[in-house]
């Protein structure tokens, strides 16, 4: 019977009290410096995430080289997920997917063979039907692996290694460029062109002093995948790679493509005949998916918001072809292109944010010097650690070298031991002083080895390794010749991507400066007269062409006329509330006459108590004479009464039992105000004695005992005061002098002249 009283260890027991706030934050924290260092930013020395550099070292592994043929795509995913990288197979595979795209990275990494997505959004084929191998430039990121340039770390699993950077020369980090979001950081760094980026390395490895400005006359700035014009100042450019944040537009390029001597033709404007025209596109801003730019515009057709187009067609093939037509020849094309640029995508923001991960892998912003910097310090090193690992393979070489030279001069006596001793290899050691490799690799040489003529290459070779040693030695001691050494090789690099390359010719344009051009979509309203007809209920709507304002008009069954007003489609409408609140309408959007309109409460949102006692036309620079019927009132400058929401803007402070009841523009002419009470009296003061304000309940511009202000009016004294006879003859009468009602402003006032109309409405 067992002896055996072990029990299971109860799993209780693995609990650990521990606050809540301070497990969470830990946690917490190594779940966000894992985004960023090992997800999320891309390393300083090769540019890379981990996902991208693990994709391309298990292409290397396959040995998917640009000269080999390619394999399928699931082959290199399935090695990537099951060796290196335990994610997503889906992730992984996009990833390689953007690396083979020629639109999202300005040097592709990887070519793919099948369909790899395209500039429409359309998405790539199943990794089974697709297939890939290494680009040119993703072997020069590579060159170096196996000697000895960096270090190697075990995969998640511990059964194989992968490099921790790649080593080789091509500035991988500026060339490609990187996005990423990591918690609380994130970076996004467009492409630019290698010829700058070396030729500015080279600058910097001259004179570490350089300033930036200097870099900035040969590093111009970012050469997008999919081209396009960047449309900031030189100065605004600068400023952002000196600080390593900042944001420029990109635009898309109006051009029918390219002239003989490669520039590009600027306008875009194709002409038709007939005197009609058209705009064509052939780039766009980068990472904008050409099809929803298609759909945005052909919203805009469609929601009559864009009124001076009248189609777009896509007419891309290989290359993109994007037309424009206009609704009419008479279309001012800079006005159609401003228009575009202002309502789509086709200009964009890219805010730049050079944050990477440096050396110790400690995430910073930094500015183009500092970056390029790190890059020669992290390009030395690896030079240095492949200079000592070649001097390593060099002294390991000429040992063996030593050894064969030896058996060479003493032939004879070598063959002699191997035939007579049983343990020959004691015997070579201690009568030559061989070493144990030198005298092991004896042995192993073949007998047709034994030549005159090899014993020749063996010196040949030796004098060669010791010829190479002593110049690597010299590279190890000289960071002048370790400097000379990294140009030398940088403009080796250069001549792959020189600008007369079809991969090195720059693609994006950089405007010097272009200013934003003030755009108004009031611009694209085609001008035709109109009159607004509001009803005492509200109901608005415009009548083509300019009616009599006396004219009888039609309205609903217990409506009744309220305002008529002259206007044009491009004009604005005032509407002003007894609340002290005015909103703004545009006169082509009001409904049309063949009805009876709409209620103006379906486009402004006026208070449910509130009533409408004014409609004005907006004249830009206009004054307008507000008054309470508590008499208080002031003058308002028109530009500060237009409203951008439907709420409207409060003008005028009102309390209970106070409300706005005069709205008139004042004519530039008019010197004098007329105010008249309930009670009818009537006092007329300076115009200069109304202040202009913004917003407030104005001034005292009449003092009642009792009722309040019945109407009031700017005049021009020396032309006196006029006002309609009653009755349907329409006669007009006229007080020339009217010193005797001219008071201060603020007077109780006196009777008006004789005749004045009973109502006290002016």
């Amino acid at each position: 019977m067992s002896t055996d009283t072990t029990t299971e260890p109860d799993p209780f027991d693995a609990i650990v009290d521990a606050p809540f706030d301070s497990a969470l934050s830990e946690r917490y924290l190594v779940y966000a410096l894992s985004t960023i260092t090992a997800r999320s930013l891309p390393d300083l020395r090769d540019g890379l995430k981990p996902v991208h550099r693990r994709l391309l070292w298990a292409m290397r592994q396959l040995k998917l080289d640009p000269t080999q043929a390619f394999k399928k795509s699931a082959r290199v995913v399935g090695d990537v997920i099951g060796k290196y990288h335990p994610h997503g197979d889906a992730s992984v595979y996009d990833a390689m997917v953007r690396l083979a795209q020629d639109f999202s990275l300005r040097y592709p990494l990887v070519e793919g063979q099948g369909n790899f997505g395209n500039i429409d959004g359309d998405n790539a084929a199943a990794y089974r039907y697709t297939e890939a191998r290494l680009t040119k430039t993703a072997i020069q990121l590579m060159a170096g692996l196996d000697e000895g340039t960096v270090d190697f770390v075990p995969t998640y699993n511990g059964e194989e290694e992968e490099p921790e950077i790649f080593p080789g020369l091509f500035p991988n980090l500026l060339a490609n460029g990187a996005s990423g979001i990591a918690v609380g950081m994130a970076t996004n760094i467009p492409s630019h062109n290698v010829a700058e980026i070396i030729d500015a390395t080279l600058l910097l490895i001259d004179n570490p002093h350089v300033g930036h400005a200097q870099l900035m006359e040969v590093f111009k700035g970012p050469d997008f995948p999919t081209g396009g014009l960047v449309v900031e100042s030189a100065a605004t450019i600068s400023a952002a790679y000196e600080t390593g944040k900042g944001a420029m537009r990109v635009r898309g390029r109006f051009s029918t493509g390219r002239e003989a001597d490669g520039s590009w033709e600027a306008t875009g404007i194709e002409k038709l005949g007939g005197g009609a025209w058209q705009l064509v596109v052939t780039e766009i801003p980068y990472m904008l998916q050409k099809g929803k730019l298609i759909e945005q515009v052909a919203q805009l057709i469609a929601d009559k918001k864009l009124p001076i187009l009248e189609d777009v067609r896509d007419e891309s093939d290989e290359q993109i072809r994007l037309v424009f037509v206009p609704k009419s020849r008479n279309v001012d094309p800079e006005l159609l292109k401003e228009s575009l640029f202002k309502l789509t995508d086709l200009e964009t923001r890219f805010n730049l944010n050079l944050n990477v991960l440096d050396a110790t892998r400690t995430p910073g912003v930094l500015g183009l010097k500092l970056l390029l910097q790190e890059w020669v310090i992290a390009q030395i090193d690896i030079l240095l650690r492949r200079t000592r690992h070649r001097l390593e393979k060099i002294a390991s070489r000429l040992e063996l070298l030593d050894g064969y030279i030896i058996a060479y001069l003493n032939l004879d006596r070598i063959i002699e031991i191997i035939r007579t001793e049983d343990e020959p290899k004691p015997v070579m050691m201690a009568e030559f002083s061989l070493t144990d490799r030198q005298a092991e690799a004896i042995l192993n040489m073949r007998l047709r080895s034994l030549r005159k003529l090899e014993e020749m290459e063996l010196r040949r070779e030796r004098d060669e390794l010791l010829a190479e040693k002593d110049e690597l030695e010299k590279l190890l001691d000289s960071p002048a010749r370790q400097r000379t050494r990294l140009k030398r090789d940088l403009n080796t690099l250069r001549k792959d991507y020189a600008e007369d390359t079809a991969l090195g010719r720059r693609r994006t344009t950089i405007a010097e400066a272009a200013p934003t051009v003030e755009f108004s979509m009031d611009a694209m309203i085609e001008k035709a007269p109109v009159t607004v007809i509001l009803s005492a209920k509200g109901w608005i709507r415009g009548a083509s062409g300019h009616e009599p304002l006396d004219k009888e008009f039609k309205f609903k069954e217990g409506d009744g006329p309220a305002f008529a007003v002259h206007a044009q489609t491009t004009d604005k409408l005032l509407v002003a509330c007894d609340n002290g609140r005015f909103y703004t309408l545009g006169c082509d959007k009001l409904p049309s006459a063949r009805g009876f309109g709409e209620p103006i409460r379906t486009m402004v949102d006026i208070d449910a108590g509130a009533e409408i006692v004014g409609v004005l036309v907006y004249r830009p620079k206009a004054q307008l004479l507000l008054a309470s019927n508590a008499g208080r009132g002031f003058a308002a400058e028109a530009d500060e009464l237009l409203a951008e929401t439907r709420k409207g803007r409060g003008v005028m402070t009102t309390k209970p039992g106070v409300k706005l009841a005069v709205v008139r523009e004042i004519p530039p002419e008019h010197d004098h105000v007329a105010v008249v009470g309930d009670n009818r009296k009537l006092v007329i003061f300076s115009l200069e004695e109304l202040p202009v304000l913004a917003k407030g309940q104005g001034v005292t511009l009449q003092r009642y005992r009792d009722g309040g202000l019945a109407d009031a009016i700017t005049l021009k004294l020396d032309e006196g005061l006029s006002w309609k006879m009653g009755g349907e003859t329409g006669r007009v009468r006229t007080e020339g002098d009217m010193r005797m009602w001219k008071v201060a402003r603020g007077a109780a006032g006196r009777m008006p002249p004789t005749g004045f109309p009973r109502d006290n409405k002016f």
